[in-house]
């Protein structure tokens, strides 16, 4: 039911209503987050926006009986369109930047915009709102404030939108702005949680429109427009230490398959890096699996990092060499300025590949999955950046 929905929406044809009915009243929720919310956003299509708004605001107002589809549309169409901060900034006692929930995308994105707040802002309480896990790699700073909100992104429509009386409680407040940064929170920009005067939404998914720029790069160019702040960068802050180790490894992939390369690709990766390695396990699960497969065969001078991924980012800004596939430890890599190699599989489109390739001031190197020939391009990319 989720394919046909999705067929419709990428067509542009009205959809029947049989179909939402179905998904929503039995147990297709979640497969409408994973098949059709996230596929529309992840083709980077700027005409699919629309699209998306048109489908959730629908799904919204069937959850929240208080929200109307018509007015969250027409809420939306307003708010996407860029504008200025044109305000006093000294009069601003509170900024509330909204998480986009992976880790990853928190420091690509988010990061800038934290950084961004506090030079804009330099009053003003500057407040990270979201999960832990991501908050810790900020933690650090000690310009910034946590507001904790927990999001399941495997969670039911239900549990979704569950954080959203709460948020808008929160951080409704007066002499405040909230920058949004097409947050799950939010559900991409459509639940209101404070008066539109007050809210900058960064539509990541059509920002930069029909262009190849890398989303950190966007990010930085819509807080340059928006705030006037022309040198905000990625970061990240954990306050943590860390020893200094030749190589950090990740083979994570966000509980996407699709991102590996195949077996036994990750064990002969880890034969040719320079040592000592330091790879992380994982959140559990399958990847951990595999991580405690790789390292049981890989000699000696390979440790597993088995701790917090904030504690894992500190020493990937202690090593000399980051290799792991598109996830967040690659973004981690490319705002601490550290030698990396990224290898990119499964992406759903061209721009997608484009938009989340990771880009910093340190050397990259991105491997496409399905133009390079394993472990042998891997070998002659180390001796490149090294």
């Amino acid at each position: 039911m989720a394919k046909e929905l999705l067929a419709h929406c990428l067509a542009g044809s009205p959809y029947p209503e049989r179909l939402m009915d179905d998904l929503l009243d039995g147990a297709g929720d979640r497969a409408l987050f994973r098949i059709v919310v996230e596929r529309l956003a992840d083709l980077f299509e700027p005409g699919l926006c629309e699209v998306y708004a048109d489908l959730f605001s629908e799904v919204i107002a069937r959850r929240i009986p208080d929200l109307h589809a018509e007015h969250l549309l027409a809420r939306y169409e307003r708010v996407r369109r860029p504008r200025k901060f044109d305000r006093d900034p000294a009069v601003i006692r509170n900024v509330f930047v909204l998480s986009r929930v992976t880790l990853g995308a928190d420091v690509a994105i988010t990061s800038s915009m934290l950084d961004a707040a506090e030079q804009k802002f330099p009053n003003a309480q500057i407040y990270f709102v979201g999960p832990q896990k991501a908050w810790e790699l900020f933690a650090g700073d000690p310009r910034l404030s946590h507001i904790a909100i927990a999001y399941g992104r495997g969670g039911t429509l239900d549990d979704r939108l569950s954080v959203w009386p709460a948020l808008r409680e929160t951080i409704c407040q007066p002499a405040s702005i909230v920058i949004d940064p097409d947050s799950r929170l939010t559900q991409l920009g459509l639940l209101p949680i404070c008066p539109e005067e007050d809210y900058y939404f960064f539509e990541s998914r059509s920002y930069g429109g029909d262009g190849d720029e890398p989303l950190s790069a966007l990010a930085r160019r819509w807080v340059s427009e928006t705030f006037g702040v022309a040198d905000a960068r990625p970061y990240i802050r954990t306050g943590l230490n860390a020893a200094e180790v030749a190589t950090t490894v990740s083979f994570g992939v966000g509980e996407n398959p699709a991102k590996r390369v195949a077996d036994p690709f990750e064990e002969q990766l880890l034969a040719h890096l320079p040592r000592p390695v330091l790879i992380d396990r994982g959140a559990g699960g399958e990847e951990a699996d595999r991580v405690e497969k790789a390292v049981a065969r890989a000699g000696p001078g390979v440790a597993m990092w088995d701790g917090s991924f904030a504690g894992f980012a500190a020493h990937i800004q202690r090593s000399r060499l980051y290799v792991g596939y598109d996830s967040a430890g690659g973004h981690v890599a490319a705002a601490c300025g550290i030698p990396m190699i990224s290898i990119f599989a499964g992406f759903a489109s061209e721009r997608m590949f484009q938009r989340w390739r990771p880009t910093g001031v340190g050397k990259i190197m991105v491997l496409r999955a399905d133009q390079f020939s394993g472990v042998k391009a891997l070998t002659n990319a180390i001796i490149r950046l090294l």
